[in-house]
């Protein structure tokens, strides 16, 4: 099942259980604007080029619609709805005054030059350049993009519409990014677990973590939880695995990567297949890359008692069903994954203000909502008697649906 199918299903599902009526379910459904654009550019060889960039506005009736661009050669319409929407949900389990939105571009960005990637950068911010504003829709980084992709965004708009930090998230601290920003995604997952566990009555530092994925969030996420005396005993990325039953050295792992650019041949490991690492014996797994990487084919191999979604949409449907018949707890994306757009959010409000928080500030009040966040969506858990997922879908669409009401949405 493709993202936007199973997104759809689970807001369907959390529309049954709290009886939203059809029409305003189906008003909710539908995005509020998708841009589709034509990016050429000249590649430093002189040969032109087109790439194909999208833009998905879903919901703007809780506040300025929020949402990564990301680069990414399997990027297409369908994907970005899909991202979009949950980015929608996403922003109101945190309770952020934020709408849903996503961008990307089909591309490899690994095949093109610097150059190359910022003129593409800055002629799709030409493009949509009228349709993305600080009250209208704020750009992110997201996979393949990084802070320098903001900051060429920032610079392209500014032509524009003036100096406007606020256009984007994820920026540079020197152009007016908030410290605990590259982070926060990582640092978001780690405080949701403390959260989960804490209903459980376990504590990071007694037990074991897998992570797969370790890129921004699941080396950030590996470092925090090093920190607290978890062991984290297995890691993979697109590079390989390794893994360590006595725990991985995650300070000499990430300087090793640094170094080599791969997790392979790292001396205080043995060496794994990627795709084990899913089904590796630990008591919390973190999917932190790709969607769609727990699916019918291995769910049942699953050995973790709990797993966070520190991806976006990384368990199938059937996935879903299977690891919740076999009593494995699921945290679930739209609210694990919080901690950059919440952040994020922190960044947009300093940039407003014109005043910087110091990075303590940052990391305490991100604590501060997801803390609250967990506890909002245990109460829905408990209101509608339902599992993880179902507790954070009825808590952001019942807030999306709340507010759209208020506004007047039949007028």
């Amino acid at each position: 099942m493709n993202a936007l199918a199973a997104t759809n299903r689970n807001f369907r599902q959390a529309a049954r259980i709290l009886g939203l009526d059809s029409k305003l379910e189906k008003s909710l459904l539908i995005p509020f604007r998708e841009i589709k654009v034509e990016c050429t550019i000249p590649k430093d060889d002189g040969t032109l080029v087109s790439y194909v960039g999208f833009r998905v506005q879903h919901d703007n009736a809780r506040g300025p619609m929020k949402g990564g661009i990301r680069y990414h050669p399997e990027v297409d319409l369908d994907e970005v709805n899909a991202l979009a929407q949950l980015m929608t949900w996403k922003t109101a389990v945190a309770d952020i005054p934020y709408g849903g939105a996503k961008g990307g571009i089909g591309c490899k960005p690994k095949d093109l030059s610097k150059s190359e990637l910022e003129r593409l950068t800055r002629v799709f911010t030409q493009k949509i350049h009228d349709l993305i504003g600080i009250n209208t829709d704020v750009p992110a980084p997201d996979m393949g993009t990084n802070a320098q992709t903001m900051a060429w965004i920032l610079d392209e708009y500014s032509k524009f519409h003036g100096h406007s930090p606020a256009i984007v998230t994820g920026k540079p601290i020197d152009l007016g990014g908030s410290l605990g920003r590259e982070a926060a995604t990582g640092r978001g997952v780690v405080y949701a677990t403390e959260a989960l566990l804490a209903e459980y009555g376990k504590n990071i530092k007694d037990l074991t973590f897998a992570i797969q994925g370790f890129g921004n969030v699941g080396a950030w996420a590996a470092k925090l939880i090093h920190e607290r005396g978890g062991k984290v005993i297995a890691v993979s990325d697109i590079t390989g695995a390794v893994k360590n039953p006595n725990g991985l050295d995650i300070p000499a792992l990430l300087n090793h990567k640094e170094a080599t650019g791969k997790l392979i041949d790292f001396c205080g490991g043995d060496v794994m297949n990627s795709d084990e690492v899913l089904t590796h014996e630990c008591d919390v797994l973190i999917p932190c890359a790709l969607g769609g990487v727990l699916n019918r084919e291995n769910a049942d191999n699953v050995k973790a008692k709990f797993i966070i979604e520190a991806a976006n949409h990384p368990t199938d449907p059937e996935a879903d069903e299977i690891l919740s018949k076999k009593g494995i707890v699921i945290l679930p994306d739209i609210y694990a994954n919080a901690g950059g757009v919440t952040v994020s959010y922190f960044e947009w409000v300093q940039n407003i203000q014109g005043f910087m928080w110091d990075e303590e500030k940052v990391n305490r009040e991100l604590r501060k909502y997801m803390t609250k966040a967990f506890h909002n969506l245990k109460n829905m858990c408990q209101l509608h008697n339902c599992n993880l997922r179902m507790g954070a879908f009825t808590l952001g669409v019942n807030r999306v649906a709340r507010a759209t009401t208020l506004r007047g949405w039949e007028a």
